[in-house]
C-alpha cells in the first residue's frame, strides 16, 4: 500500500450470553467490508450459555490479517456490555486503547463483586467510555437495545464510518420490523451522544 498509511484496529467484544454481542459484530462486521477492510473474528465463545460469559476478538485491517486472535496487550478497543466482562479483558488492552462499557451490571453469579469497584477500576484506564445502556436503551424504546447504545458508545473511537454502521443497523433490524430498526438506530444515536458528552 504504497503512499497510504496501513489502518488496522483489534477489537475484543465481551458480555453475556443474550445480550446481543453477535448484533454487535454483524454490524461492525458488514461496516469495515463497505469501507474495503479485511476482517478476521475469532468464533464467539460462550454463546451457547445464556448468561454465561462471552467474547470474540474481531480484527479490521486495510491489509491482511494473518489471525483471529487478537495478542495480549494489543487489543485497540474493549467493547463490552457488561462491566465485570469489561473488567475481565482489562489485561488485554493496549497502553493506547480504550475500554466501553456498560455501567450496567448482569448479575449471573451469587458472588458479583461490588459495582462501584468494578467501574473506578475502569475509569483508571486513560481512555474509557462508560455508559447506562439501560436507562438509554429504555429511553431508546427497549431495555433489549443496550447492545446498539454500545455500539453508539464505542463509535466515536471506531475507525468506521457513522452511516455505514448505521446503514448495518437498519439492515439487521427492518426485516423484523420498522419500529424495531428505528428503537435501535435511536439506541446506537443515545449510546454515541452520551459517549462524546
Amino acid at each position: 500500500m504504497e503512499g497510504r498509511e496501513a489502518r488496522k484496529q483489534d477489537i475484543i467484544l465481551a458480555g453475556v450470553g443474550g445480550q446481543g454481542i453477535l448484533s454487535i459484530a454483524y454490524v461492525i462486521d458488514h461496516a469495515a467490508l463497505d469501507e474495503g477492510l479485511n476482517l478476521r473474528q475469532a468464533e464467539v465463545h460462550g454463546m451457547a450459555q445464556r448468561g454465561g460469559a462471552v467474547q470474540s476478538h474481531l480484527r479490521l485491517s486495510s491489509e491482511t490479517v494473518y489471525s483471529d486472535l487478537i495478542p495480549r496487550g494489543g487489543a485497540d478497543m474493549i467493547l463490552s456490555v457488561e462491566p465485570l466482562e469489561a473488567l475481565r479483558y482489562l489485561d488485554s488492552l493496549a497502553p493506547w486503547g480504550v475500554v466501553v462499557t456498560s455501567a450496567t451490571p448482569f448479575r449471573n453469579i451469587p458472588d458479583y463483586p461490588d459495582l462501584e469497584d468494578i467501574l473506578e477500576r475502569l475509569r483508571r484506564v486513560p481512555k474509557h467510555a462508560v455508559a447506562d445502556s439501560e436507562k438509554l436503551a429504555k429511553e431508546a424504546g427497549s431495555s433489549r437495545a443496550q447492545n446498539m447504545v454500545m455500539l453508539g458508545a464505542a463509535s466515536p473511537f471506531l475507525m468506521l464510518k457513522e452511516d455505514g454502521l448505521l446503514r448495518h443497523i437498519e439492515n439487521l433490524f427492518k426485516p423484523r420490523g420498522a419500529n424495531l430498526a428505528d428503537i435501535n438506530l435511536k439506541a446506537f444515536r443515545l449510546g454515541r451522544a452520551a459517549a462524546s458528552s
